[in-house]
């Protein structure tokens, strides 16, 4: 719930969405959240890109590009290090929309849709010892990335039952 605050606070405060698109889309977001079960999988950004059509992933990720100097990347078709895949939750790269897909020594490399929300990165910096290196990726990229592990790991549960 704060990323997607603090992520709609930025998209504002860079002239991204206009307050009364933000409005509209936090209002959408708390009805699904009202009337969701089991585990969150709600996007705030996802909102304002595909339901109110107010901001265009290619528009964010020139920002992040232009303007925060982030490299861009699909970790659909990454070779994430399995030390790294297990060391992390995967219910924290869906609240972060967020996912570790290398490292190197000291230094993590992170991809993520959440870049601007101030407590995303807070919550990876904290957690994280060392560098990071920050990526922008596009959230359907993330979505995928994590769906098909999560397929993968129901798959390897159900041959050893």
């Amino acid at each position: 719930m704060r990323s997607n605050r603090l992520l709609g606070a930025s998209l504002v405060e860079r002239g991204l969405v206009s307050i009364e698109d933000l409005d509209s889309a936090n209002e959408r977001f708390l009805e699904l959240l009202s009337n969701a079960t089991g585990e969150l999988r709600l996007s705030l950004l996802s909102i304002l890109m595909n339901e109110k059509q107010t901001l265009t992933e290619n528009r964010l990720i020139e920002f992040l590009i232009e303007e925060e100097g982030l490299g861009v990347i699909d970790v659909r078709n990454m070779e994430v290090p399995e030390e790294l895949e297990s060391a992390v939750e995967r219910s924290e790269c869906w609240a972060t929309w967020t996912v570790p897909f290398d490292s190197v020594e000291d230094t993590r490399y992170l991809a993520t849709a959440y870049y601007l929300s101030p407590a995303v990165r807070s919550f990876w910096e904290d957690k994280i010892t060392g560098k990071i290196i920050w990526y922008a990726a596009p959230l359907h990229s993330i979505t995928e990335y994590l769906e098909a592990l999560e397929a993968e790991e129901a798959k390897a549960e159900m041959s050893v039952n």
